[in-house]
């Protein structure tokens, strides 16, 4: 008896298409190369090489040379005549284009989370500025790893909310060209005395809980443009005294 035709299709397919398994290592190297990005563990300008990565992440160069191919073509990373890679430099222009892309993109998510966001979730994003808070009384502790990590949850735990599949993808691939910026605008504001960011994300807290979107996509706009704004006068400080 001759098989239907749909189960002769999925057997010529089964053929071709090798089975899914658990994830590669390839798959780890890149999430963690990443995580380490969004987080700003790399500086602007600081180079980066296959042979360096592997090593630190204990695994052959294929995966991490696999890993870096993605993150080149996601612009969170350049690649250099000389095999090697770094992230991207601190430029007058690519602030700019980071921060109004953020605020396009960012501002919509969290419109759109205004009028969907529930006590449950107004509730986690609370708790984690309380975290914030505990952390910061800790002057003798500082943990700048957690304060971003913080900053991150705090971020998408709103843009969860907005109801769109399609501007969350895009936000993060934002976080992750930005990472190694706000990195660098956390430790500059330790050093001028700034202490009070998370004032910024009260506002935020406030607005989303009054289902306000215009206010909330404000004090968004503040809290995301603080930082650039912090790193551009500071960089053309720097070209004048060059």
């Amino acid at each position: 008896m001759q098989k239907p035709a749909v189960e002769r299709n999925n057997e010529a397919l089964a053929a071709q298409l090798a089975p899914v398994g658990r994830e590669t290592v390839q798959d780890r190297v890149y999430s963690e190369l990443r995580r380490a990005l969004i987080g700003g563990l790399f500086e602007p300008s600081q180079v980066l090489t296959i042979r360096g990565l592997a090593d630190a992440l204990v695994t052959s160069t294929m995966p991490v040379r696999e890993a870096l191919g993605r993150l080149i073509t996601e612009k969170a990373l350049e690649a250099l005549p000389n095999r090697s890679v770094r992230v991207p430099p601190i430029t007058l222009e690519r602030i700019d284009d980071l921060l109004r892309a953020r605020i396009l993109i960012e501002g919509e998510a969290i419109s759109l989370a205004a009028s969907r966001m529930g006590p449950r979730q107004i509730a986690t994003v609370e708790a984690l500025l309380r975290e914030w808070d505990e952390i910061r009384a800790l002057k003798h502790k500082k943990d700048v790893d957690r304060e971003v990590t913080l900053n991150q949850s705090f971020h998408f735990e709103i843009y969860r909310a907005c109801g769109s599949a399609v501007l969350i993808p895009m936000i993060e691939s934002l976080w992750l060209q930005s990472g190694p910026c706000i990195r660098v605008a956390i430790y500059a504001f330790s050093e001028a005395g700034e202490v009070d960011t998370a004032h910024y994300h009260r506002s935020i807290v406030a607005a989303l809980a009054a289902q306000d979107a215009q206010a909330a996509r404000e004090a968004l706009v503040a809290d995301i443009s603080r930082p650039f704004a912090f790193l551009r006068d500071k960089l053309q400080s720097r070209i004048r005294t060059e």
